[in-house]
C-alpha cells in the first residue's frame, strides 16, 4: 500500500483528503504544520507528499525545499486555495500544483499520476 503524507493546517481539509485517499487504497499520514511534516517525512519515508502552502510557522514552500533536499525522488503535490502561488518560483520545485476544492478529483488524478496507479 502506498503511503501519502498530508501536511495541512486546515483540519476540515485533512479530514476530507484523508477519507478520500484511504477510500482509494492509500495509507495516509497527517501533519498539521511544516515542522511536524518534516519530522514525519524523515521518519516515515512516504511515497508521496501533499503539502499546503499557507501554514503558520514554516510555510509550504520552505517545507518543499527541505523535503527535496532530503529526498528529491519523492513526488510533492502542492495544494493551495490560491491560484497565484502557481507563479511563485519556489512552487516550481513541486511535482504538481492543485487548487483546493471540495471536489478532489484533480488531486486524486495527480496522486495516481505520480504513484503510477
Amino acid at each position: 500500500m502506498k503511503k501519502i503524507l498530508l501536511v495541512d493546517d486546515d483540519e476540515s481539509i485533512q479530514f476530507l483528503y484523508h477519507e478520500e485517499l484511504e477510500e482509494n487504497g492509500y495509507q495516509v499520514l497527517s501533519a498539521l504544520n511544516g515542522e511536524e511534516g518534516l519530522r514525519k517525512f524523515s521518519e516515515e519515508a512516504p511515497d508521496l507528499v501533499i503539502l499546503d502552502i499557507q501554514m503558520p510557522g514554516m510555510n509550504g514552500i520552505e517545507v518543499l525545499r527541505q523535503m527535496k533536499m532530503q529526498n528529491p525522488a519523492v513526488p510533492i503535490i502542492l495544494s493551495s486555495a490560491y491560484h497565484e502561488y502557481k507563479q511563485d518560483l519556489g512552487a516550481w520545485a513541486s511535482d504538481e500544483y492543485v487548487v483546493k476544492s471540495a471536489d478532489i478529483e484533480d488531486l486524486l488524478k495527480a496522486v495516481r499520476k505520480h504513484l503510477g496507479a
